[in-house]
């Protein structure tokens, strides 16, 4: 019998309840029942878990420390992390040297200013203590190594969430209490339970308090709450109790190093390449009529990578102010200025809310003004920014339906007055969505445009999902900003038809050309807006 995760002393640990069992010959069987497993051309391996269950598996994908698993019977995809065994006496042995290296390693950051060349130097003189002090313990060369990075990781960095923060196709890790599996949401595979369980509050506790040291928060039984931004760009959401009533939590969501494109959303399925043209148009606004921008879904629908693709058609002589709770924008425009907001500090001082930071942005001579969720009194601020002649601005607000989106808007905390909605043009609706054969997708499922005032706003929808054929169509009914932005550019309705149709072309030749890299889509973009017609004959050439 394998046991792929031994029991051990340590508070956090891979699960010790997943077992996988083969018989002498190889032919796999379950112990439990005394008889031989049949062969299945989906579930090849039996897998005993906690209690007795007993599911069949099947490996889907295996990369790195990580391997994919669809399990028989659950709901969900098990992620498994391929890790060390660590035994009760090594596991004692970490212990003491992480407590020596605490004391002894001292390396001064501006002699080593490289942080991969200091987490190196940190790893060679913590592997010379074990070497001291496994005096008396059995351990092969080979583990030296390996025993040294878990205490550099302990000591370093989170721990047991290592592999996870190091895993790019992950979206989320969720760490939910004791004794349970810390789950993940996968870019592919959607939400997974993984073999990392931790034993003890403490170590989730200990956790918890090195990601407030490291952003310079507290967080204790009188302020109970964490959200913050990590070194590495990621956003923590921590709770401990009272408030989070069976124990600690833990929910990051990772920032991608690889910020995707509107033409990675295109191949996701998540809108149609004619409202991507559409899009483009109403963002550019032909350099005259840009429009006001809000995109409208529920958590992890997927709003914030909308926005940050859609920016990317901003061009670049434009000044770009964004204003967020957490920075998570990612643009490749060089004149773009970032700001965040800042907590109170420990006496309650020093706050710096998204209202202050809008306020300010007006001062600082945008172009344009992002703001990457919209919740409270800072709606009113942009919304007066609007109706003073700041166009092209674009946020993301929380709702179920563009009506809903009207009503939060306009009533408190937000509490925009009727009137002046009438200056945002464009609600894009996005949402999660589960289907039965593809699991959770994100689609663009509704489109509205603010078409004028009666007593309250008038919404018109243009666009929508047909779940039928899963794509986002126009609705048909005539579009007002596109009529904007003809009479602003002085053009006709039947050339804006024409514009749409030569960037809906310029999309598709990236996306058949693999484009994926946000600098390059957005450098092909800004050479469109130079000279559309280089662009449009490279794309010829290419055909020829």
């Amino acid at each position: 019998m394998v046991n792929h995760s031994a029991e051990r002393d340590s508070p956090s640990s891979l699960s010790h309840d997943v077992k996988i069992e083969t018989n002498a010959t190889g032919k796999l069987k379950r112990k439990s029942e005394g008889v031989k497993g049949k062969k299945n051309p989906v579930f090849s391996h039996p897998v005993t878990l906690a209690k007795g269950a007993t599911f069949r598996e099947k490996v889907l994908e295996s990369y790195g420390q990580v391997e994919i698993v669809l399990a028989e019977g659950q709901p969900l995809v098990f992620y498994r992390v391929k890790m060390p065994e660590i035994t009760s006496e090594e596991q004692r042995l970490l212990e003491i040297v992480k407590d020596i290296a605490a004391e002894e390693i001292k390396i001064n950051p501006e002699r080593i200013p490289d942080p991969a060349k200091r987490q190196r130097t940190f790893t060679q003189e913590v592997l010379k203590i074990i070497e001291r002090e496994s005096r008396g313990v059995k351990i092969t060369s080979g583990r030296f190594q390996q025993l040294g990075e878990l205490a550099v990781r302990e000591m370093l960095g989170y721990g047991m969430l290592d592999p996870l923060l190091a895993d790019d196709k992950l979206e989320d890790i969720m760490v939910i209490g004791v004794n349970k599996p810390v789950y993940v949401y996968h870019r592919k595979y959607g939400m997974c339970f993984t073999n990392i369980v931790f034993r003890d509050e403490k170590a989730i506790k200990y956790l918890i308090d090195k990601m407030a040291r490291v952003v310079g928060r507290r967080i204790d039984h009188q302020s109970p709450l964490l959200d913050a931004r990590l070194p590495d760009g990621s956003r923590v959401n921590a709770t401990i109790p009272p408030v989070s009533i069976d124990g600690p939590t833990i929910s990051i969501r990772k920032f991608r190093r690889d910020p995707l494109t509107i033409l990675d959303i295109l191949d996701y399925g998540t809108m149609s390449l004619n409202f991507a043209a559409f899009l483009w148009l109403i963002v550019d606004g032909l350099g005259v009529k840009p429009a006001n921008i809000l995109i409208a879904g529920g958590t992890g629908s997927g709003k914030t990578t909308t926005l940050n693709c859609a920016t990317n058609f901003i061009p670049e002589r434009e000044r770009i102010i964004s204003i967020e709770d957490t920075a998570e924008l990612q643009l490749p425009h060089k004149h773009w200025i970032r700001l965040e907001t800042r907590p109170p500090n420990v006496e309650g001082r020093g706050e710096i809310t998204m209202d202050d930071l809008v306020k300010n942005a007006l001062r600082m001579r945008p172009d344009r003004m992002i703001v990457g969720e919209v919740r409270g009194p800072e709606a009113r601020t942009m919304f007066t920014a609007m109706n003073t002649g700041h166009d092209g601005c674009m946020g993301t607000v929380h709702a179920n339906s563009a009506m809903e989106t009207i009503a939060r808007l306009t009533e408190p905390p937000m509490s925009v007055p009727y009137m002046m909605i009438s200056a945002l043009d464009v609600i894009i609706m996005q949402q999660r969505i589960y289907h039965r054969q593809r699991g959770q997708i994100r689609r663009v499922t509704e489109v509205a445009e603010i078409t004028g005032f009666d007593g309250k706003p008038q919404l018109s929808r243009i666009f929508r999902w047909n779940p039928k054929t899963d794509t986002v169509e126009p609705t048909g009914v005539p579009i007002r900003i596109k009529r904007m932005i003809a009479e602003f550019s002085g053009v006709s309705g039947g050339e804006i038809e024409d514009e749409l149709r030569r960037r809906e072309k310029v999309l598709a030749w990236m996306k058949r050309e693999g484009l994926r890299d946000v600098f390059e889509v957005g450098k092909i973009i800004q050479e469109y807006y130079r000279d559309p017609n280089a662009v449009l004959n490279k794309i010829e050439l290419k055909k020829s």
